[in-house]
């Protein structure tokens, strides 16, 4: 039942480990345990013992169910690990009830649960706990059991003294609190942009691997599809033109020309564009949904009305090549139609490609764009029980669009319509920084001038 409550708020970037919430109870258990045997028995002040036995006793039971239950490895939710440290600030409140309420010196551990959720939960379960111990402070100023002390004595110290314990408790909640808060909230933002630096580092080294990669097949294949090329193109001019299957030898070498003109646009993404080679947002969208009408599947682009601001962007391969495989996989997996739609603003301009196929497979719509992650369950014309793609050509396509300083974003249509839709945003910003610059900004090493896929163009041309 522990993390289901979690559910209620959604997901958190808070938590805290059960077995170190665990831990911490029984340090917290052993403690209590210990102050009363020696109160008890050591000083032999009389005190509800039972009644505080069983608090404590009821705590080391919610641990063993705890540990029982659920591995200590599970990391609790904001919400269910507030619920338990919400649980400690009750028992600890019942515990000084019976032993002196804030006279008692161990009133000052209601600083422990702030303490833990300001450094490891969100803001608003701290606020909580906060208020928690407010309110407990505020009862036990004016309900209590006397201090245990020596027998046919009273400790009764005046009621301004009290009531300066409690101001001090509170105090030390809010500063204490907001302090930890503060140098953990730091702590976070170190670690995430770590993480994100690394993530960052990570998938340029599986770029840069695929761009070795690209080198190799350029370099392989360049030869085979030349000949493919050259034998069909004999072929189409030898046979008679009512040959039966003369439209099937066409197509095959006009697909291997095709397969020619993708290996050089991959071998050609860090190159540069021309000083001129600039065109109208139509234009380049015409040149990259072209390849893609010969698979029976309409694709209509779709732009305003009015177009006397349309952008002029660079021609530039690595815009083509990731608008180019959106508008691929569109097309292979669409029923009737694909649509390419371009918009623009004196903020931003916008591409948005959709199809009416079965859309993003909810199991992966949170993970598109990573290496390796197949993006839909089966591809229009395909058997479903068949070897998928490999998950790569979006994450190429991503990576190289946000080169560009483009935004990336997926979803499926809403029901009952059934398909994709993937938006490309730029800023104008960036439009002018980099679309209209001719070269986006690309890592050294990665995709650049200078890189391995360069070194087989001329054998790909030749």
């Amino acid at each position: 039942m522990i993390g289901q409550f979690d559910r209620f708020i959604g997901s958190q970037p808070y938590g805290l480990r059960i077995e170190t919430l665990v831990r911490l109870r029984w340090l917290a258990v052993a403690g209590q345990t210990l102050a009363l045997a020696i109160v008890y028995w050591g000083f032999g002040f009389d005190l509800p013992i039972m009644p505080a036995a069983a608090i404590v006793a009821l705590t080391a039971g919610i641990n063993i169910v705890l540990r029982a239950r659920y591995p200590g490895a599970q990391r609790l939710g904001d919400l269910s690990a507030g619920i338990l440290l919400a649980y400690d600030i009750v028992q600890l409140a019942l515990l000084l009830y019976l032993t002196g309420g804030l006279t008692n010196p161990f009133s000052v551990l209601f600083l422990a649960p702030v303490l833990i959720s300001a450094t490891v939960l969100s803001p608003r379960t701290t606020l909580f706990l906060g208020a928690l111990v407010f309110v407990a402070a505020t009862m036990l100023l004016f309900f209590q059991l006397p201090l245990p002390w020596y027998p046919g004595k009273t400790f009764d110290p005046p009621p301004l003294y009290d009531a300066g314990i409690w101001v001090s408790i509170l105090v030390s909640v809010a500063f204490i609190g907001g302090y930890a808060w503060a140098a953990a909230k730091e702590t976070r933002q170190l670690s995430q942009a770590l993480a994100e630096t690394e993530l960052v580092l990570a998938r340029e080294q599986h770029l840069s691997a695929l761009d070795g990669l690209a080198a190799a097949a350029a370099h392989e294949l360049g030869t085979p599809l030349a000949t493919i090329a050259v034998v069909t193109r004999e072929l189409e001019r030898s046979l008679p033109a009512d040959f039966a299957h003369i439209d099937d030898i066409r197509l095959l070498r006009e697909q291997s020309e095709r397969c020619r003109s993708i290996l050089r646009t991959l071998t050609s993404l860090g190159s540069g564009d021309a000083p001129f080679d600039r065109m109208p947002l139509s234009h380049l969208l015409e040149e990259v949904v072209t390849p893609h009408r010969a698979f029976g599947i309409p694709i209509a682009v779709e732009l305003p009305q009015n177009r006397t601001d349309e952008p002029v962007v660079s021609r530039n391969p690595a815009i083509l090549y990731g608008l180019g495989n959106l508008v691929e996989n569109a097309v292979d997996f669409a029923d009737t139609g694909v649509s390419v739609a371009a918009h623009w603003s004196d903020e931003e301009m916008a591409i948005v490609v959709t199809d009416d196929g079965p859309g993003f497979a909810p199991e992966v719509i949170n993970r598109i764009g990573s290496p390796y992650v197949t993006m839909r369950g089966r591809r229009r014309g395909r058997d479903t029980e068949g070897p998928g793609g490999l998950g790569l050509g979006f994450f190429i396509a991503k990576t190289l669009l946000e080169r560009t300083d483009a935004t990336l974003s997926m979803e499926n249509r809403t029901f009952p319509d059934t398909g994709a839709i993937v938006r490309v945003r730029w800023s104008r910003a960036a439009l002018g920084l980099n679309l209209n610059s001719g070269r986006p900004p690309a890592p050294a090493g990665v995709i650049g001038p200078q890189s391995a896929a360069t070194l087989a163009r001329d054998k790909v041309e030749n």
